[in-house]
């Protein structure tokens, strides 16, 4: 079976894991510590902290920004965290509509949906493809609103020339075993604001001030306050140290990612059943999936698994599941464009007859003479 995603795995992250377990450190420690440095570097802000998953970043990057009895306007066509991480800190959820051509919420839409209760906008870069950033940042610096971004899928992004996850006054990233920079779980918060960044570290590890690391550092000190409930969210050296190794060759991923992405495209571009994605003018996607919109999409992901390719749809609108089931969201384009999107196999390893493999498979479903 030809998977969907799979993770870029070879020998100089199993080595660096093996060297971790070596130096008798496997918990939150001086790998940890290089990792945050690295990638607060290679984002382009000031500081970065490590985390169990980017649904941990989603959660504390709410809660450091301190609003009550808010509302906070995310997309519906994203994975459950995002709307989640609201929740957590007892806030209400608003679904604001997407673009149809890149999937990525709608900022026309957002600014409708404002209210005075409105206090945080989380966009989603779908499949690494950013959002319109000088549209959004416009509606928060008028509106006095936070943009924290969700860069799941973006790793690598940019927008006109600058990393995702340094425009909001917060970034979060997600280093999930399928993605573009993949330690098995993981995540990441990027900022400038140092108050923030000395909070994070404290909620992150049950919001003790000073860590087990630093305090070994201080000959084993074992004194340290806890002021406010924090959570068990913290990274480890085990996952820091593939992170590290990951993120070396990130670029390179990222490159064959696009290679592929405009293989499928030229390949798909005179096949008139299915809409190929876009990559508009000013970014530089980091190519996280590849989502056609095709008729008869359900028959589709059963040919192809016939032919033993794997396919996805990415996602279904959160406000369709039955939790949220008190939400009336108005979202017309994503109502109907997510009936017809299939995520196709894309990563960075795959090999060219696979991807002649998926495209001869699509093309034989919309041919005549299929089986």
């Amino acid at each position: 079976m030809i998977p969907i995603f799979k993770p870029w795995i070879d020998e100089e992250e199993i080595k660096a894991v093996s060297d971790v377990l070596r130096s008798g450190w496997i918990g939150l420690g001086p790998k940890t510590k290089e990792f945050e440095e690295r990638f607060a570097e290679y984002i382009g802000v000031k500081y970065a902290v490590a985390l169990n998953s980017c649904t941990a970043a989603l959660h504390l990057a709410i809660k450091v920004l301190n609003v009550n009895k808010a509302e906070v306007i995310t997309t519906p066509i994203t994975f459950i965290s995002d709307a989640f991480a609201a929740n957590y800190n007892n806030l209400d959820v608003v679904f604001a509509d997407v673009q149809e051509d890149t999937l990525n919420i709608d900022p026309k839409d957002i600014a409708r949906k404002i209210t005075s209760k409105t206090k945080i906008i989380i966009p989603v870069h779908y499949g690494g493809h950013p959002c319109d950033l000088d549209e959004l940042i416009g509606i928060c610096q008028k509106k006095n609103l936070f943009l924290v971004e969700d860069c799941s899928h973006a790793a690598g992004s940019e927008y006109k020339g600058k990393k995702v996850g340094s425009f909001g006054i917060m970034g979060c990233f997600s280093f999930h075993a399928v993605k573009n920079l993949a330690v098995g779980d993981g995540g990441m918060i990027t900022t400038d604001d140092k108050e923030i960044y000395e909070r994070l570290l404290r909620l992150r590890w049950v919001g003790i001030n000073k860590s087990t690391f630093d305090r070994v550092k201080q000959k084993y000190s074992w004194d340290y306050d806890v002021n406010e409930i924090g959570f068990k969210h913290h990274a480890n050296d085990i996952t820091s140290a593939i992170g590290l190794t990951q993120l070396k060759k990130l670029e390179r991923g990222n490159d064959r990612r696009r290679e592929i992405f405009q293989k499928y495209n030229k390949a798909f571009k005179d096949l008139t059943q299915i809409e190929t994605p876009v990559l508009k003018k000013n970014i530089k996607s980091a190519c996280h999936n590849y989502v056609i919109k095709a008729e008869q999409r359900n028959e589709l992901i059963s040919f192809l698994a016939k032919r033993d390719i794997a396919a996805g749809v990415h996602y279904k609108p959160l406000y369709l599941h039955p939790i949220y089931s008190n939400i009336k969201a108005d979202c017309p384009v994503a109502d109907n464009v997510w009936k017809k999107v299939v995520t196709l196999p894309l990563y960075p390893d795959m090999k060219n007859d696979d991807i002649n493999k998926v495209v001869a498979a699509v093309k034989d479903f919309y041919s005549k003479d299929k089986n």
